[in-house]
């Protein structure tokens, strides 16, 4: 599929065709922060955006998302997908919903994620400024986001668009859209290459190398209580990650006693009780009581666990759990420097 380009005088309309169209997110203003969120107007969007305060996946697997409806004869599916478009989504980002997009899709198809990850046109965009705590160049840098159907990309009087699928290919109908010239092909490409050199943090180790010393350092307990130390075991980094899937799921009953939901939540390995099961008899057990535990858990899955099955570290780098810790204690890059100097 060939590269188009579309003026910045031309670029306004194309974005309100398709909101006319049906359903468009996009990355909006929230006060001094980013969050995606359906798109009103074209003047709402902001691709100059440096990292949203929660991922995308948001929009597929909502912090909570009611899956059926049931009363006293019947149930049903709650979940109702609609054809989309999800716009400006940074590359990172693309490869953090490719890992969720492979983890929910084997063994046991997760049909509630898939239908509303199989309705929506990913169209990515470039990255305009970069967050302070990105890394997103240093992990994972030989495996290409996949996962989208366009790529959009800032250049010099407008935008080069890159479809990728026959989704991708679809939404030139709505802009008016012109062959990219072979200088504004490169340009674009220099554009993406260029944001790769702008993390502020950056891992100094191979991915390998990170896991063998991360693995052997399991047992040692006074270092990761030494990195907790601080945790409110407040669940923040989990909550704000791209690559983060666990959930819990519960029941609701209304007043009648004989209908209610099913609902399931998005829930964190740092938080105390996640890892605690009952034993009958209002007895419980905890299998990851302390703090420490929990830390070394959690980097554990992001890079060792997955590795092997998903090609890379189970962390795409957007540094979202490091802006997010209150204690500041979460930053991978941080955390991985002590570890592998241990």
């Amino acid at each position: 599929m060939s590269s188009m380009f579309i003026k910045d005088d031309d670029f306004s309309a194309f974005v309100t065709t398709m909101i006319e169209a049906g359903p468009v997110y996009g990355p909006v203003a929230k006060r001094s922060r980013f969050i995606f969120e359906r798109l009103e107007s074209p003047e709402e969007l902001r691709l100059d955006y440096d990292v949203t305060i929660l991922p995308p996946k948001k929009l597929f697997f909502p912090p909570a998302q009611d899956l059926i409806r049931f009363d006293a004869d019947e149930f049903k599916s709650a979940i109702d997908p609609e054809e989309k478009v999800l716009l400006g989504v940074h590359f990172y980002d693309v490869k953090g919903l490719d890992q969720t997009d492979l983890l929910y899709s084997e063994r046991n198809f997760d049909s509630s994620y898939m239908a509303n990850r199989q309705t929506t046109t990913i169209v990515a965009s470039n990255i305009q400024n970069v967050s302070d705590r990105a890394f997103f160049a240093s992990v994972g840098a030989g495996v290409p986001a996949k996962g989208h159907d366009a790529f959009l990309t800032s250049i010099t009087g407008g935008y080069v668009f890159e479809p990728l699928t026959e989704r991708g290919e679809a939404l030139l109908k709505h802009g008016a859209f012109v062959a990219a010239t072979d200088a504004q092909v490169a340009e674009a490409e220099k554009v993406n290459a260029e944001a790769l050199t702008k993390c502020k943090e950056k891992h100094e180790h191979s991915a390998e190398d990170i896991a063998a010393k991360v693995a052997a350092a399991f047992d040692n307990e006074d270092l990761w209580s030494e990195l907790a130390e601080d945790c409110f075991s407040c669940g923040s980094c989990n909550t704000v990650c791209p690559t983060c899937y666990c959930f819990d799921v519960q029941d609701t009953w209304n007043v009648d006693a004989v209908s209610g939901q099913r609902t399931r939540y998005w829930d964190a390995c740092l938080t105390a009780d996640f890892a605690q099961v009952s034993l009958g008899e209002g007895a419980t057990e905890n299998f990851r009581g302390s703090r420490g535990e929990r830390f070394r858990h959690r980097f554990m899955r992001k890079s060792v666990y997955l590795n092997d099955k998903l090609g890379q570290p189970a962390c795409v780098g957007c540094g979202r759990c490091s802006a997010a810790c209150t204690a500041d204690i979460a930053d991978p890059v941080r955390v991985i420097d002590r570890i592998m100097a241990s």
